[in-house]
This record gives C-alpha cells, structure tokens and sequence, in this order.
C-alpha cells in the first residue's frame, strides 16, 4: 500500500472559502487518512512539501461524451468504433491532465470504457457513465436526417438502425422501461433522456418538448427503483418544469430558463449542470465545421441567453454542477468553462460546482470533491490561489504541479523530501 504526506499545503475543502493554512494531509493507498494542522508522522512515507500552494479537490466534470468524436454527430457512428475509442483516449488523457479527476459521461460511456479505465489501459479520471441516452423517435438523440426512411424500433438496443453509439430510440412506456432496464443492465449509474429540442439534431426544433408525462414517470420510476436518478437534457423552461414536476433529478444545459422555472427547481431541489463550453465552442466552429443552416441558426439561440440563463439560476438559488458537454476537437476547450463561468460567479462558488456540489450529484458526497479523512484521494495542487483567480484552473493544468487520483501520483512537478 503507497502512503503520501503533503505537508505545509493551503486546503480548500470543497465548501469553505477561508482555506486553512500550514496543514498537512496524509494519503494511504486510495484514501486521504488525515487531515491536520499538525505534521503528520507516518513513518517512511514520501512527503510533498507545498510551501503554501493550494491543495484541493480534484475537479469533476460532470458532462461529457468520450465517444462523440466530430462536432457534427451525424458523422460519429460512421468513424467506426475503434476511431470513436482513440477520441475517448485521447479526449480523457487531457481531461486528467487539466485535473478533472472525475467526469461523468451522459452519452455513449459504456463498461467497456470504464474497465480500460479502472484496470489501468488507458489514462484518464475516475468515470462514471449513463451508457445510450434514452430519447423518442425524432427526438434530440434521434440523428436521421429528415429523408432517411426506416423503422427506429426494428433493431431495438442495438448500435444499429436508428439506435446509435451515443443513444438509443424508445417509445411508449414499455420501450422506456426496456431501454432503461438495459442500460442499467450494461451498469450504467444513472440514465439520460432528451426532453427537449437540442442544437445538433437535425429534425426537433429547440421549443419541442419530448415524451409524456406517463414515458417520463416510467422512467424515473426505473431510476429510483435502482437506487440511482435520471436527468434531462433541456433547454427550454417548458422542458424543465415538465421534467422537474415527473420527479427527475438534474436538468442538463438548462439555456433558455426563466425566472419562474429557476424558482421550481430550486423548490424541488434539483439540480441544473449548465454546458457553456460547448454553446461557445460551437458558435466559434460551427460555420467551419459546415453545420447545416438550420443547427447554425439554433446555435445562435442558444448562445444569446446562455449567460442570462445562468444568472437566473443563480438569482433563484438552484444548486448548480460543473459541466462543459464538448465534442470533437473542441474537447481542449475543457478548462475554458471556468473563464465563461466567471462573468457571473465568485471564484468560490465555481469551485464548489467543480467539486463538492458535483459529488453531491453523482451521489458521492464524503467521498468525493472534499479533502477529509476517508474521502478518496482526488486531488490537485495549484500553484496560486483558485479563489482569487479562476484562471489557475482555466490554464490546461499548466498551474497544477500535483495531481492525485485515488492516492495514484499522476503528476508530481514538486518531488520528494524524506519522511
């Protein structure tokens, strides 16, 4: 069992903006052992000495999807499966290197991604997945163009037809059921399912709510059931009140909410995981990427109140995770959403939304997005301190001299003293 000692650290806990100073935090094997105010005497074990840099959580992005490699999604399931793999590889080296110690795929991450991860194959951070979106034919996960005829259902929860590598068709609340049951059954750890119009598909306008009320409960029901929780894909208020008031959890994006709908979920507790990341990455590289006229003009709605969508949400007090939903080659956007996030949170407040609020979402509060005893050993190191600048962790990792991901030394820029 491996035993580290970082001594003389500044820690921001996840939650407090008054970071203590001169601590010490020892780590035995994937777990932080102690927290304390004192040096820790753990004998023989390597000790990191900090010299007042901050220690913090390791960060958590709640919304990715490691498969989704072009900008135009059209296109993804025709790379093949191997070239959607070395996107998710190199897509999740970066995503650890920039300190997400944790993501969470809405889209696409499957079990065979999470072994190759946790058995060491490739290199990325801890990984949660909600395997295929569920979503209703001529839905926001349904990606046949208007002329292409066939019969979503014929090859039900399989990679073929109209079920691709990112989502799969149901319809009517027996194939709801059946679908979700199935992904559980692949262990995915929560499910996903489009209640709205989205930007990049090519048949649902952005005010289109999806499924009834009967498909959702069905779904939520099946969620609850496994000890686990669904959350939406939304962007219009319509969408989020439907959803919110059937007893889903989270509401993914959540661009186009009003006042009154922010004040709902709120009042349900629930939570919103905004995206901007990807509403700027694609306003940039839409054109160039040669989205149809249609997407572009939905991009374009979106974006104008994507910044007014999130002081909404924080007027109305609506607990908020970090996300940033990036596909193709805009995946080194990643770090950027702390800068978009800036113009209306406090430093402080982002934090908590990259780490404590973001494991109080994946249902791992204690153990994740915290510096305590018994939490996992997710953590990075900045050089600076996060709750004055931002910025630190907009940088692509260049300000983290450590990361730690479950007590594994996957950067040490600092080295050793003896014990």
């Amino acid at each position: 069992m491996t035993f580290f000692v970082f001594d003389n650290a500044r820690v921001f806990d996840g939650l407090n903006g008054e970071c203590a100073e001169g601590m010490s935090v020892a780590v035995e094997g994937d777990r932080i052992r102690e927290v304390s105010d004192r040096p820790v005497r753990l004998a023989d074990a390597p000790r990191i000495d900090l010299a007042g840099r901050t220690l913090m959580p390791g960060l958590i992005d709640l919304h990715i999807h490691a498969y989704a490699s072009d900008v135009d999604l059209q296109k993804v399931d025709a790379m093949g499966q191997p070239y959607r793999t070395a996107h998710a590889v190199r897509m999740l080296g970066h995503a650890l290197d920039c300190g997400f110690t944790t993501v969470r795929d809405v889209g696409g991450g499957d079990w065979s991604l999470a072994r190759a991860l946790g058995d060491g194959l490739i290199r990325g951070p801890r990984f949660f997945y909600g395997g295929r979106v569920i979503s209703m034919t001529g839905g926001h996960g349904d990606f046949r163009a208007a002329h292409v005829e066939g019969d979503p259902h014929r090859h039900a929860m399989c990679s073929c037809g109209a079920n691709n590598s990112l989502s799969v068709i149901a319809d009517g609340v027996d194939q709801c059921l059946a679908a979700v049951r199935e992904q559980f059954r692949r262990g995915a750890h929560m499910i996903k399912l489009m209640a709205s119009g989205g930007v990049v598909s090519p048949t649902d306008p952005i005010w289109l709510d999806h499924y009834r009320e009967a498909e959702i409960r069905a779904i939520v029901d099946e969620c609850v059931a496994r000890r686990s929780y669904a959350t939406a894909h939304c962007h219009t208020p319509s969408a989020i009140r439907r959803c919110v008031e059937f007893g889903v959890r989270g509401i993914e994006h959540g661009t186009l909410i009003d006042a009154e709908t922010a004040a709902l979920v709120a009042a349900k507790g629930a939570h919103i995981v905004p995206t901007m990341s990807i509403v700027d990455a694609l306003a940039k590289h839409g054109r160039a990427a040669k989205l149809p006229a249609d997407i572009l003009s939905k991009i374009e709605e979106v974006r104008v109140h994507a910044t007014s969508g999130l002081e909404t949400m924080r007027t109305a007090g609506v607990k908020l995770g970090f996300g940033t939903d990036l596909v193709g080659h805009v995946y080194t956007a990643q770090a950027g959403e702390f800068l978009l996030r800036r113009d209306v949170f406090s430093p402080l407040e982002i934090l908590r939304q990259a780490t404590s609020t973001g494991a109080e979402i994946l249902q791992h509060q204690g153990r994740l997005g915290c510096v305590t005893a018994d939490a996992y050993a997710d953590l990075i190191v900045v050089d600076g301190d996060p709750l004055k600048d931002i910025g630190l962790l907009a940088a692509d990792g260049a300000k983290l001299p450590v990361i730690m991901r479950g007590g594994e030394m996957i950067r040490n820029q600092i080295g050793y003293r003896a014990g």
